[in-house]
């Protein structure tokens, strides 16, 4: 799962944040960190924890006081791997997604991605429908708007 958890987290903080300046490269890393660390322990742990967020939040809080740029910036991360959380249906196994409160072990929990089977075609098919959509409205089959993208991360979508 890929285009999936690109789609849903960026359209995510756009519908809620509609930002023209919000940087969506590190979203989009936050949006599959989680998937990508935690895959190679053939289950879910500490990343798939509402612990990691939090934690990696308070963290990026903590080392940039005041309205820095790099704040802003940086901020994608955090907020991506909490919509991974959500996206993935992590919350559905409370051994995992309240770690340590619940214990310091994983008790074998799988992969969130690999638990749901089937149901991800459909929802890789979703997503690459939803980055189509992202490309199309954010003009990014336009050269100077990837090249504007890649510099900055900022995307043009519509603003309503």
């Amino acid at each position: 799962m890929f285009f999936w958890f690109l789609g849903t987290v960026v359209l995510a903080v756009w519908f809620v944040f509609r930002d023209p300046s919000f940087d969506y490269r590190l979203l989009a890393v936050g949006a599959v960190l989680p998937a990508l660390v935690d895959a190679p322990f053939g289950g879910a742990r500490v990343l798939h924890s509402v612990t990691f967020s939090v934690a990696l939040l308070a963290v990026l809080m903590l080392a940039t006081p005041g309205r820095k740029p790099i704040r802003k910036m940086l901020l994608g991360l955090p907020v991506g791997t909490l919509l991974h959380l959500v996206f993935t249906g992590a919350w559905t196994d409370t051994t995992v997604f309240w770690w340590p409160f619940g214990g310091f072990g994983f008790d074998g929990a799988a992969h969130p991605v690999a638990s749901r089977g089937w149901w991800n075609v459909p929802l890789e098919i979703i997503g690459i429908g939803l980055c189509v959509w992202i490309v199309r409205h954010a003009g990014l089959r336009d050269a100077d708007r990837r090249a504007w993208f890649r510099r900055t991360g900022q995307l043009a979508l519509p603003t309503r």
